[in-house]
């Protein structure tokens, strides 16, 4: 456990905050006016790894070797000079600290960091962090590196957690969520949608499948993995034979089958690791999938949320009238889907470069109709 104080005076800024994996949907943008809940739960922190924010270079000003000793194998539309390493941390465990009016920006709906640190210490007014709650943007507060520091609180430190306990814990992250906008012309409303972290950890994922394709055709298992990944591989990869197997596997899960050529397998929620296997599929390429989406994907829920005759489950949604269910097919995050490939040395093969290429010409947000065209 850790509070985070300030660098300038030692005013203590947080509660006491324990380390987990940094979100995979963290960077998300989602929709237009959707209101997103908080990023990290109480009582946590992550660390992220990249620069977030302005100031800005396009990526035509970059010196040769500079994107690639970042990490970024492939062009983007430009490149963050901000300060890596921002802790990453909910709202509400902030303490000792006030806004900067001026630095609101532009932001619509709420604030959206666009002007740098937007919260300072109360005690000695240095600028410490940049509070993020503007729509489509997941709610955070994000501690400058060097403006604060971290320090442990006494006591007894947990030990790192096995597999096998956040296999056997661990929350499913459902397929569907109601999903809140902000007040328009009319008023607020809900609506249930496909899950925004489900369509964040595809988009994360899809790129993985991608490079461990090698450019065939993938077949993924009946069910959830069909509804959320075939359809944006059969618009991406070349159809016919031979075709690549890809198949869940993980802790309390029996050994992966040897001829299966692609794992899809958890990350664990506090430390950040991929699980890896061992024996005959070890040389099998792995997916990262976060914990409760993985959850969901190997045991998916015995009902849908749709109307049930005889005696209702307990997981049936009773809501009357029913909520809408979501209008189309299920999309990975574009987003999410071209931050990652271009974070994967293997985008600089020329078949993944095409794909990287296309989509940079089509504005449409559908992963799948930017290829198509």
């Amino acid at each position: 456990m850790f509070v985070f104080v300030c660098a300038g005076c030692g005013a203590e800024l947080t509660t006491p905050l324990s380390q987990v994996a940094l979100p995979v949907h963290t960077h998300q943008s989602y929709g237009n006016g959707v209101q997103l809940p908080v990023l990290m739960r109480a009582g946590t922190f992550a660390v992220d790894p990249e620069p977030w924010g302005g100031p800005w270079r396009m990526w035509d000003e970059a010196e040769p070797g500079e994107a690639e000793a970042r990490g970024i194998y492939a062009p983007v539309h430009a490149l963050s000079d901000a300060t890596p390493g921002a802790v990453v941390i909910a709202p509400g465990d902030v303490r000792g600290t006030r806004l900067i009016p001026e630095k609101r920006g532009d932001a619509c709906c709420g604030l959206d960091g666009a002007d740098g640190p937007n919260m300072a210490c109360e005690a000695c007014d240095s600028p410490v962090a940049t509070r993020v709650d503007d729509c489509s943007l997941w709610q955070a507060v994000r501690l400058g590196l060097d403006a604060v520091h971290r320090v442990p609180v006494g006591g007894i430190q947990p030990a790192p957690l096995s597999w096998t306990e956040p296999a056997e814990t661990g929350e499913a992250t459902p397929l569907f969520e109601p999903i809140a906008t902000w007040g328009g012309r009319s008023g607020a409303n809900h609506h249930w949608s496909w899950s925004p972290r489900w369509e964040a950890a595809a988009g994360h994922a899809l790129a993985h499948l991608l490079v461990a394709s090698e450019g065939q055709a993938v077949n993924v298992p009946e069910g959830v993995a069909t509804a959320v990944f075939q359809r944006a591989l059969d618009a991406l990869l070349p159809a016919g034979a031979p075709k690549r197997r890809a198949v869940p596997a993980g802790p309390e899960l029996p050994a992966p089958e040897a001829e299966a050529d692609i794992l899809f397998v958890p990350i664990h929620p506090r430390t950040g690791q991929t699980w890896t296997p061992e024996g005959p599929a070890a040389s099998a390429h792995l997916v990262p999938l976060p914990l409760g989406v993985w959850l969901t994907l190997v045991s998916p829920p015995p009902y849908l949320p749709a109307p049930a005759s005889g005696r209702m489950p307990g997981d049936v949604l009773r809501d009357d009238p029913l909520p809408l269910l979501p209008h189309g097919p299920f999309q990975a995050d574009r987003r999410t889907f071209e931050r990652t490939l271009v974070r994967l040395p293997a985008v600089r093969s020329p078949w993944l470069r095409t794909i990287i290429e296309t989509l940079d010409h089509d504005t449409s947000p559908d992963l799948v109709q930017a290829v198509a065209r």
